[in-house]
C-alpha cells in the first residue's frame, strides 16, 4: 500500500491565530509562529512537514478557511 504524504498551506494574512488547528492536528505538525501578520496575530504554520498525513482535521476546524490541505501518494520502495 502506498504511503500518503500530506502538506498544508496556511493563508497567513487571514489567519487569526486561534490555534484550533494546532489542537486538531493528530501528528503535531502545526504551530503558531512567533512573528505576527499584518493584523497582529501569530499565524499558524507547518512546523514538521514530514509528519503530515493530510488528514484535513486542521482545515475542517478552521473558522476562517485559511488552510488548504494537499495529499500525495508516495511510491513504494522495496
Amino acid at each position: 500500500m502506498a504511503k500518503v504524504q500530506g502538506a498544508i498551506e496556511v493563508n497567513e494574512f487571514t489567519c487569526k491565530g486561534c490555534s484550533l488547528c494546532v489542537e486538531a492536528c493528530p501528528t503535531d505538525v502545526i504551530r503558531l509562529a512567533k512573528e505576527v501578520n499584518a493584523k497582529g496575530y501569530n499565524f499558524a504554520y507547518m512546523f514538521d512537514p514530514e509528519a503530515c498525513n493530510g488528514c484535513s482535521n486542521c482545515a475542517m476546524v478552521c473558522p476562517d478557511s485559511c488552510i488548504t490541505v494537499y495529499r500525495v501518494k508516495l511510491a513504494e520502495t522495496a
